[in-house]
C-alpha cells in the first residue's frame, strides 16, 4: 500500500517533470524563432552563439536541442516544408469547389507565413534528409492535386507544372529589401494575381506603385539604414 508521503513525492516528481518538459519544449521554440531571424538577416552561417543569444538561453542549451548547425538547419527545413505541406491540402480541400480560389489561397497563406519558411522557400543549404524526402513527395503529390482540379475545371493550362507553382511560391515569399512588410505583401500580392492570370483565370490587379514612388522608398529605407550604422 502506497503510503501519503510516498503519493505526495510522485505528484511532486510528476509536476517537476513536466515544468522541466514546459521549459525545454519553450526554449526549443525560442531557438528556431531566433534562428530563422538570424539565418534570414545573415544566412545559415549566422554564429550559434547569437542564436543562444536572441532565443535568450546559453550556448549549451542550444546544444541540448541541436548538437549542431547542421541539426538546426534539418529541423528549420522540416517545419517549413510541413507547413507548405499542410498548407497545400487546405488549398486541395478549397479546389473541390474554387480551383483558382484554391491556388490563390495556397500562395497568399504562404506569403503571410513567410516568416516560418526561411527554410526552405528563402534559401539555404540543401538537406539530404530521408524525412524530408518524404515530406517533399507528399508536397508534390497534393500539389498535382491541386493543378488537376484547375485543369478539370478548364482554368489551368495543361502545361503547367508543380515545379511551375513551386517556383512562383519561392518568389513571393522572398522578402523584399527595405521595403515595409504592408507595402512588401501588397506588391507580393499583386505578383500573385498576374501570376494566376497566366494560368488561365481572370485576375483583378491591386494598384501598382510607380517607379518612382518605388525608389523613393527604396532609398529613404537604405537612407535610414546607413545613418543607424554609421
Amino acid at each position: 500500500m502506497t503510503s501519503p508521503m510516498s503519493q505526495g513525492g510522485e505528484k511532486a516528481s510528476a509536476g517537476a517533470a513536466r515544468r522541466l518538459r514546459a521549459d525545454a519544449e519553450r526554449n526549443r521554440v525560442q531557438v528556431l524563432a531566433a534562428a530563422r531571424q538570424a539565418f534570414l538577416e545573415s544566412g545559415t552561417a549566422a554564429p550559434l552563439d547569437e542564436i543562444a543569444r536572441r532565443a535568450g538561453v546559453n550556448i549549451a542549451t542550444l546544444y541540448r536541442r541541436f548538437p549542431d548547425r547542421v541539426a538546426l538547419i534539418r529541423q528549420l527545413a522540416l517545419d517549413g516544408f510541413h507547413l507548405v505541406l499542410e498548407t497545400a491540402r487546405v488549398a486541395c480541400h478549397t479546389a473541390r469547389t474554387d480551383p483558382m480560389g484554391a491556388i490563390e489561397g495556397f500562395l497568399s497563406d504562404l506569403i503571410a507565413q513567410r516568416d516560418m519558411l526561411v527554410l526552405p522557400l528563402v534559401g539555404g543549404p540543401v538537406v539530404d534528409d530521408p524525412e524530408i524526402a518524404s515530406v517533399q513527395r507528399e508536397i508534390d503529390a497534393a500539389l498535382e492535386d491541386l493543378l488537376a482540379a484547375g485543369r478539370e475545371a478548364g482554368v489551368v493550362g495543361c502545361d503547367i507544372t508543380v515545379m511551375d507553382l513551386v517556383i512562383a511560391s519561392t518568389l513571393v515569399c522572398r522578402p523584399l529589401p527595405h521595403l515595409p512588410r504592408d507595402e512588401a505583401t501588397a506588391l507580393v500580392t499583386r505578383h500573385v494575381r498576374i501570376f494566376l492570370g497566366g494560368l488561365g483565370g481572370a485576375a483583378e490587379l491591386p494598384a501598382a506603385p510607380t517607379y518612382a514612388e518605388l525608389t523613393a522608398r527604396l532609398r529613404a529605407a537604405g537612407e535610414a539604414a546607413n545613418s543607424s550604422t554609421s
